[in-house]
């Protein structure tokens, strides 16, 4: 089990005195949805997922772990708005899937089905000056096939993200170590560089990008992105090891610790319209720039976060060690 300090005892590997509560609360909660997640993975039966209008998946998990971050981010900071991935209306029309959240959300907090409910439904708050931006489960598909996934959450200030965060419980904490283990918590805060922690919440290291071009990080879904562009790509960096393949942000954690140098999602040529989602993205971005990479979309341009849900006036994302990314830009404009 987790213990109520984990946000305060990982934060001595951060400077002092910036938002010491904001570190404190976020880091908590998410490590407590993670449990909740682990958890609701090691049991899961068939009626734990759904799909929803769009057909993409949702679970009990992404429910539960939705509802455990915003009661805990809108007690602490009530004036905050929360962009989140879900609601609860798909849960107030299914009552056994209700219930089944309701469940796994008392092993943490002692509440009615009508208060998780309402806890999910925070997240329907909109872009702001400063809100966080949340997703309960980022690789729901990854999660339902007992593999990679993140619960990922960041601030974001003025349209910059000041502070963010990923829970990836089935990340190795040395991709090609496995046997150390796996469980990471990857944290960072604006100006003051990106460590790795374990979900008990105990301090690891600070983790830096590679200096030299090293393998590719690449979605498993074919939807979600150009995989020939980004294949071709790569060869003209003079990557030739095979990607690594795997959902969610933690494509961003393995560029931060430098065990990949390029991470990228170009649009698909069969939704050439597509914009990709705040959620998806946010946290990952401080992660990488505070281990001292790069994250640009397609053309070069910052990642705007003050648009809505959506960042509609940027195409793609380009995520690189740092030294490269001019380079990647240079063979995606001659491309054209």
């Amino acid at each position: 089990m987790i213990s109520g300090d984990i946000g305060l005892t990982f934060g001595i590997m951060l400077a002092n005195g910036f938002m010491e509560t904001e570190k404190e609360v976020a880091i908590n909660a998410v490590l407590k949805a993670a449990q909740l997640c682990q958890e609701v993975q090691s049991d899961m039966v068939q009626t734990d997922a759904i799909k929803k209008p769009d057909r993409s998946p949702v679970t009990v998990a992404d429910f539960g772990s939705q509802a455990l971050i915003c009661s805990a981010l809108g007690e602490a900071f009530p004036k905050d708005c929360i962009v989140a991935e879900e609601d609860a209306e798909e849960l107030r029309e299914n009552p056994q899937l209700r219930s089944r959240v309701t469940d796994y959300v008392n092993r943490f907090e002692d509440v009615s089905s009508h208060q998780v409910c309402e806890w999910i439904n925070r997240g329907k708050g909109e872009v702001n000056k400063r809100y966080w931006t949340l997703d309960p489960i980022d690789g729901t598909k990854g999660f339902l096939r007992r593999n990679q996934y993140a619960i990922a959450l960041a601030l974001i200030i003025d349209g910059e993200v000041e502070f963010g965060l990923l829970a990836c419980p089935n990340l190795p904490k040395e991709w090609d170590k496995p046997n150390l283990g796996q469980g990471c918590l990857l944290v960072a805060v604006r100006g003051e560089g990106a460590y790795m922690g374990a979900l008990d919440g105990r301090p690891i290291k600070q983790i830096q990008v590679a200096d030299t071009p090293l393998r590719f990080a690449d979605s498993v879904e074919t939807l979600h992105g150009d995989h020939g562009a980004h294949f071709r790509i790569t060869q003209e960096l003079g990557i030739t090891d095979p990607p690594i393949q795997i959902d969610s942000q933690a494509k961003y954690g393995l560029v931060a610790r430098g065990e990949a140098s390029v991470y990228l999602r170009l649009p698909n040529p069969r939704t050439p319209n597509y914009r990709e989602c705040i959620w998806d993205h946010a946290a990952g971005i401080i992660i990488v720039e505070e281990a001292g990479g790069k994250v640009t979309d397609m053309h070069g341009q910052s990642v705007n976060l003050l648009e809505g849900r959506r960042m509609t006036s940027n195409r793609g994302i380009v995520a690189t060690n740092g030294k490269l990314h001019e380079r990647v830009l240079e063979i995606i404009r001659n491309a054209k």
